[in-house]
């Protein structure tokens, strides 16, 4: 049988907060299968914990990323450069939170929702959940189809079929282990890095505009366009299905479950989601500010196609490799994103229902709900429908944040749950801040859209 349900909790110790006892481990098939040197110093403990920052990192410059800072640096400049930062402190924040949740509850983000909500809530925010992994898919499949068809001529329709095969590497690689998957993620960061600092350095940007664009500016809110892609950045760059999958993958480390243990692991695990994010800031600064300083203020403002900027990529810039880096590091970036993809939502189905499918069965059901739509847009619109539907589904993804983080925010921040491990002041204070005004600024987004 491919379907199965989870057997009945495992204890009757949950925290006096929590509606039901916890019941099985996150992620059971690898919960706790990395080692933790008890007795090493500070950086052997520090690698054995790294590697599920970076695996969050990847959700933070998938091909839904390419497309908002593509055409947020084309059409207005560095200014949403500000976006971008706050965005990323924005994620580390929420990731510190997951981290935490994690390891001191035990429970993933989804199984804590099923264990605090009644059931018909924690149904509701498992479907707002899938309609976020399936936004977040559909942007993944469309970067990695556009890819092969500019370095290989494979058409968009192909393109889109072939992405499917990507649940065959995720299950081989698991099935030897989770480290292989950690290194095989870490990999494609760094040949994404290297292509970017490349066409950076080809680009030429004005330093001290780069500068000013970290700068807030009320204009962004102001402007109709500026904010929808603005939020269109927050919602690429804070993934809501992240948040579910980073509380789940801490537990594959085995620290000492004792509360000593667990702080410690919570603060290697903060340490290294943050160096990670760090790192994503990188990548998306990088590709706006390609984006200002080739095509903004040249007559080439309204590039917002994928397809469009690796054309002018090498003219404007004056050598062919400036187009092959960049299909390059779109197909690292899809294929990246496409291996954690199939653990959020392994991670999710699982929390929220305790039902267990097979990996291939849960990977097909979810790629075919990406593939379906991105199969008929690219049939009946070519590239250019793929350019709005990329930035429409990080739109969407910005929409669902909400329903992630509004759970998140108030299972860290009670003390009932949490115990000593609750989120002290300042970062409550901080937390509910964030979660007040993402909430906020995607109301306002709906409120220029439809009134």
């Amino acid at each position: 049988m491919s379907l199965e349900r989870h057997p009945a909790p495992l204890d009757s110790t949950a925290s006096s907060g929590w509606r039901l006892p916890r019941g099985v481990k996150s992620l059971r098939e690898v919960h706790g299968s990395i080692p933790v040197p008890q007795d090493a110093g500070f950086w052997r403990k520090m690698l054995a914990f790294a590697g599920p920052g970076y695996l969050i990192a990847v959700g933070y410059m998938d091909p839904g990323n390419w497309a908002t800072d593509l055409a947020g640096g084309a059409r207005y400049g560095y200014a949403l450069l500000s976006v971008i930062l706050l965005s990323n402190l924005t994620a580390i924040l929420l990731q510190a939170l997951a981290v935490r949740l994690g390891i001191a509850c035990g429970r993933d983000l989804a199984q804590a929702c099923r264990d605090h909500y009644s059931r018909p809530v924690a149904i509701g925010l498992w479907v707002f959940c899938e309609i976020a992994i399936a936004a977040c898919d559909l942007a993944e499949v469309i970067g990695a189809a556009i890819a092969l068809n500019l370095l290989f001529g494979l058409p968009l329709p192909w393109g889109v079929a072939l992405t499917s095969l990507d649940v065959l590497i995720v299950l081989f690689l698991q099935h030897h282990g989770f480290r292989y998957v950690e290194a095989l993620v870490v990999g494609l960061i760094l040949i994404i890095a290297g292509c970017f600092a490349i066409e950076i350095w080809l680009s030429k940007p004005d330093v001290p505009a780069v500068a000013a664009g970290f700068l807030p500016t009320a204009t962004i809110l102001r402007d109709q366009g500026m904010l929808y892609i603005a939020i269109g950045i927050l919602g690429a760059t804070v993934m809501p299905h992240n948040l579910y999958l980073h509380s789940s993958i801490v537990q594959t480390r085995k620290y000492v479950d004792t509360n000593a243990g667990k702080a410690e692991a919570i603060r290697f695990a903060t340490i290294d989601s943050s160096a990670a994010l760090m790192f994503a800031l990188f990548i998306n600064a990088a590709i706006l500010v390609m984006a200002a300083a080739t095509f903004h203020g040249t007559g080439h403002q309204t590039v917002a196609d994928i397809g469009d900027a690796y054309q002018l990529l090498s003219p404007l810039l004056g050598t062919s490799a400036a187009s092959v880096l960049f299909a390059v590091a779109l197909l690292c970036s899809g294929q990246n994103a496409t291996l954690t993809g199939t653990l959020a939502g392994q991670i999710v189905m699982e929390g929220f229902l305790n039902i267990r499918l097979r990996p291939w069965l849960r990977r097909l059901i979810t790629r075919l709900l990406a593939i379906i739509p991105a199969f008929i847009v690219v049939v009946l619109y070519g590239e250019r429908g793929t350019a709005t539907l990329l930035i429409l589904s990080q739109v969407i993804l910005s929409l669902q944040l909400s329903f992630a983080v509004f759970p998140l925010v108030t299972f860290t921040c009670d003390r009932a749950k949490m115990g000593e491990f609750v989120a002290p002041r300042w970062l409550r204070a901080l937390a509910w801040s964030v979660a007040v005004t993402i909430a906020a600024l995607n109301g306002w987004l709906l409120y220029l859209t439809f009134v």
